[in-house]
């Protein structure tokens, strides 16, 4: 049974920073591509970032390049999402996901490719 816990979330000002942590069980987080991803209120649920399973490869949405860092620590089975010059636009639930079938491909987008996933973490963040 593999379970993803997030971790992290919180309400920021604009301009501010969170680190999300997702901790993964029940297997090891090294055989998996890990991902983020968010949903707004009455919105489809969004991709924000991903990692390879050896963190040698990432990819970001537009909207967070340059602010966001996904990282990964397989000895601890923890991926992390890092937040900066957060901006209200990314107030949402984050949820971390895990592909296991295509662990070393960095540019997979959709919800459905993703088989495990957390139970997300609120993100608010003020104007």
């Amino acid at each position: 049974q593999v379970q993803l816990v997030e971790s992290g979330g919180g309400l920021v000002q604009a301009g501010g920073s969170l680190r999300l942590s997702c901790v993964v069980s029940g297997r090891t987080l090294s055989t998996y591509a890990m991902g983020w991803f968010r949903q707004a209120p009455r919105k489809e649920r969004e991709f924000v970032a991903r990692i390879t399973w050896s963190g040698g490869s990432t990819y970001y949405v537009d909207s967070v390049k340059g602010r966001f860092t996904i990282s990964r620590d397989n000895a601890m089975n923890t991926v992390y999402l890092q937040m900066n010059s957060l901006k209200p636009e990314d107030t949402a639930v984050y949820y971390c996901a895990a592909d296991p079938r295509v662990p070393g491909v960095p540019r997979r987008l959709s919800p459905m490719m993703y088989d495990y996933w957390g139970q997300g973490t609120q993100v608010t963040v003020s104007s």
